[in-house]
């Protein structure tokens, strides 16, 4: 019976989407996270009559007999709408209001990409990630810095020493990407570039399209709560449905056995 292999697939697939729900709501509390979603599409169908077949000399059949086999996972799309961007007053604290990443060096000698904008100071004084990877291009704060600010166009300055004006240490810039759903997801809120996202496009912030610097700020997951927990509960009956087809296919089935 064709139906207990497509309703195999259906709690497959169901299966997936609970597993993507469940990253998204794990990860309601990560700065800068990206929710994803799941796509779906349908399998190849079994074609019993072709639609235009002739039925008669005169006459052909309006739609024909297609019976679908099943679903399968197209896609899992991260989606790259902003979060909320929320206060924090503290100093390395910096949201992105708008698009773009940071650009992060990694100890391979690649560059990463995140969103997540709460940096720190490592041993040496360079800004760095959560993980002391550094930001680039690599700006080094002096150890008697004073008043690091951080403008909206990148620009990172401190009074350093016994200056009574603040001295310009470097520039952070972004990048961008023609498609963001393209980039690789590596875990620690980086990203890599892929073919699909195309090259990176290093900008200053608050010109060609990329995003402004807030200070001070950072930006929460996109994840919406209320939209998640909705999406669980349908993934949930649409899994408990295709259980019930299966469960009426074998009923279904002992009832021919019982007849022979």
């Amino acid at each position: 019976m064709r139906s207990l292999w497509t309703a195999t697939t259906g709690m497959s697939a169901q299966n997936l989407n609970m597993d993507v729900i469940a990253n998204n709501l794990a990860n309601v509390s990560t700065s800068g996270f990206k929710k994803s979603r799941a796509d779906f599409q349908d399998l190849l169908y079994q074609i019993m009559k072709v639609p235009g077949s002739p039925t008669s000399a005169d006459t052909k059949s309006p739609t024909g007999i297609q019976v679908g086999l099943g679903v399968q996972p197209g896609s899992v799309t991260k989606v790259f709408t902003e979060g909320d961007i929320v206060q924090t007053g503290n100093t390395l604290d910096v949201a992105i209001e708008g698009a773009g990443f940071f650009q992060v060096a990694m100890p391979d000698g690649n560059t990463a990409y995140t969103r997540s904008g709460n940096l720190k100071l490592d041993g040496e004084g360079r800004i760095t990630t959560s993980d002391g990877y550094p930001i680039q291009p690599e700006i080094t704060i002096p150890e008697d810095a004073l008043q690091v600010t951080i403008s909206q166009t990148g620009v990172v300055s401190a009074i350093v020493g016994g200056d009574t004006t603040s001295t310009e240490l470097g520039n952070i810039d972004l990048a961008d990407f023609v498609n963001d759903a393209g980039l690789l997801a590596i875990g620690k809120n980086l990203f890599r570039e892929t073919e699909a996202s195309g090259t990176a496009l290093v900008g200053t912030p608050g010109e060609n399209g990329i995003g402004t610097l807030l200070q001070g700020y950072v930006e929460n997951s996109n994840v919406n709560l209320v939209e998640e927990l909705t999406q669980m509960i349908s993934a949930q009956r649409a899994f408990e449905i295709n259980s019930k087809v299966i469960s009426t296919s074998d009923e279904m089935m002992q009832t021919v056995t019982n007849m022979v």
